[in-house]
């Protein structure tokens, strides 16, 4: 058997000294998220130590068929921990209003695989270079060889098939479909998961898809997309802010499009962004940096302080900048064509 990186060494000693733990994500949990979290506190409990599983949001409706045991909870008052264990949160803010909770403890760890991580825990295990925190906390258990039952399985396999949007993605690699393979064997659901993940939408999602295909806009030769979602949007459809989950990817998958973006309004000159990037030349968190975010090369986010039409000018400006600088590293690489061309048969 391989030997484990220092690092996954390191937060198994740290894990084995401790009894009492809490396990937290960032606030609007996605499915790696949610997954991460519960896979991570049912394997916590399997072995025996005390586990809490806290976030600031609820589960989102197609995802809460993985709490089968309900360990997923709000916070409602401080508790003292022995160790708590960040899974998927680039920044401790990012936790929201958990972060006051878990105040009184010895150790916190952080797991992430964000590229704008922080590095804000007293040990950090980040990798950008693996496609979602799901599989950082499977060759976690692996290593501290803890078994992975199937409710734990069906959790990890979620995490890591929704960011990596259902294996599609580029950052998808070999070890990822191995790994995938191996949590079908010990007993992840595939029809279940398919079925509740990507197959059962609710109707008020399907109307603010309708009002997404009406009202985006292109622009930059149609190489941006763009649309705006406000607190009318969500009444007039009876949608709810999880239902935005995968909107910006109808938009993305547009032929010509190079970068999506999604405008939220969450409250008078408050915006969430969400950008989206289909080009291995167009750095998506670089643009989100300098709103004060961060994320993935292909997919990243920030939330800014501001009037809505001038943070949308703002954002389509730093687009293009990004487009233009892609487009002129391409001209500036070596032309040679003519080295990679195959031989004449």
């Amino acid at each position: 058997m391989k030997t484990a990186p220092k690092i996954i060494t390191r937060i198994i000693e740290a894990i084995r000294s401790h009894k009492v733990f809490c396990v937290i994500g960032h606030q609007r949990p996605d499915g790696d998220c949610v997954g991460s979290q519960i896979a991570l506190a049912l394997a916590l409990r399997n072995e025996g130590y005390q586990v809490t599983c806290w976030n600031q949001d609820t589960i989102p409706q197609k995802l809460v068929f993985l709490d089968t045991q309900k360990v997923f909870t709000h916070p409602e008052w401080a508790q003292s921990f022995d160790c708590v264990i960040a899974v998927d949160s680039a920044s401790l803010d990012r936790t929201g209003e958990v972060e006051q909770f878990i105040q009184d403890r010895k150790v916190l760890i952080n797991i992430d695989h964000h590229a704008s991580n922080t590095r804000y825990a007293d040990i950090n295990w980040v990798a950008p270079s693996v496609p979602s925190s799901g599989e950082l906390i499977y060759r976690l258990l692996k290593a501290a060889r803890w078994v992975i039952k199937p409710d734990i399985a069906d959790c990890l396999f979620t995490a890591i098939s929704t960011d990596t949007g259902s294996f599609q993605y580029p950052t998808t690699r070999p070890s990822t479909y191995e790994i995938a393979g191996d949590l079908v064997d010990k007993g992840a659901n595939l029809a279940v998961i398919c079925d509740e993940v990507y197959q059962s939408y609710p109707l008020s999602r399907v109307k603010l898809l309708k009002h997404v295909y009406n009202h985006f806009k292109l622009t930059n030769d149609n190489e941006i997309a763009y649309f705006w979602l406000r607190p009318a949007d969500y009444q007039r459809t009876g949608a709810t802010r999880e239902d935005t989950e995968g909107l910006i990817d109808h938009i993305r998958d547009i032929a010509p499009v190079i970068v999506a973006c999604l405008f939220e309004e969450l409250e008078t000159e408050v915006i969430r962004l969400s950008l989206r990037s289909k080009s291995p030349n167009i750095n998506v968190n670089d643009i989100a940096k300098q709103f004060g975010g961060g994320g993935h090369k292909a997919a990243a986010g920030a939330r800014i302080k501001g009037r809505p039409m001038t943070i949308q000018r703002r954002v389509v400006k730093a687009i293009r900048a990004e487009l233009a600088a892609g487009k002129q590293a391409d001209l500036d690489k070596p032309n040679d064509w003519h080295r990679r061309r195959p031989p004449d048969r």
